[in-house]
């Protein structure tokens, strides 16, 4: 059974993908895609649901709740939960989770429980009220990308839940921004992509992202000439 102290994959994607000094998340405009894509990861990787491989519709691979395998964390529960409601296409439960269970606000709070990211409301001419996020535990997130890099610079073998992680950055679109830690460059990019692939989570999520970036695009194309 799952150490309810362990941190989720979720979590350590959202942490990753936080600017230390400004607060701002990275790839904010496609990230209910890719924070539904770590839960469903999640659950996958720890036998709560599975994928229907030959089972493929408009939204994707079809996913199934394992009866009997409810997760005891409340943010994965929630999501099974909504998983056995009925069979939908990995895309559509994307989208669902992402904007439910797994959203940003839930994870965020779950990070400030654990005090790696702090919070802090400020009035701006005393009228206006503000609320800022930034990363608190900076030796966590350290350790956390020096894993990464390994994998990504280094040549290690990553086991299936750090696997997973480098993944969902891949195909969030967001790895660039990680430079500074990891190196950006061919190889990396390569490797990147070779983990992607290897997760049906991820992959979903890069179709996504993919999909939405370019129907953005199109529309700003659109704005552009009318």
């Amino acid at each position: 059974m799952r150490d309810e102290s362990e941190m989720l994959i979720v979590e350590d994607l959202t942490l990753l993908m936080t600017d230390d000094r400004s607060g701002a998340v990275a790839g904010a405009g496609t990230l209910y895609y890719t924070l539904g894509g770590a839960v469903l990861v999640e659950l996958g990787l720890g036998g709560h649901i599975r994928a229907d491989e030959d089972d493929k519709g408009l939204n994707g691979v079809r996913v199934h709740a394992v009866a009997g395998r409810a997760p005891s964390d409340p943010l994965l529960r929630a999501a099974h939960g909504k998983i056995g409601e009925r069979v939908r296409g990995v895309q559509t439960l994307l989208i669902e989770i992402g904007t439910g269970a797994g959203k940003r606000e839930a994870v965020l709070d779950r990070l400030v429980e654990r005090g790696l990211l702090r919070r802090e409301t400020k009035r701006t001419l005393g009228l206006f009220r503000t609320t800022s996020t930034t990363v608190a535990d900076t030796g966590y997130k350290k350790a956390l990308l020096e894993q990464v890099r390994a994998v990504l610079v280094d040549g290690a073998e990553p086991d299936a839940r750090t696997a997973a992680l480098v993944g969902l950055v891949s195909a969030s679109g967001t790895l660039p921004t990680l430079h500074r830690s990891v190196p950006w460059s061919g190889q990396v990019y390569e490797r990147a992509k070779e983990l992607e692939r290897s997760s049906w989570g991820a992959e979903a999520v890069n179709a996504a992202v993919m999909r939405t970036v370019a129907a953005v695009s199109a529309g700003a194309v659109v704005a552009a000439t009318t």
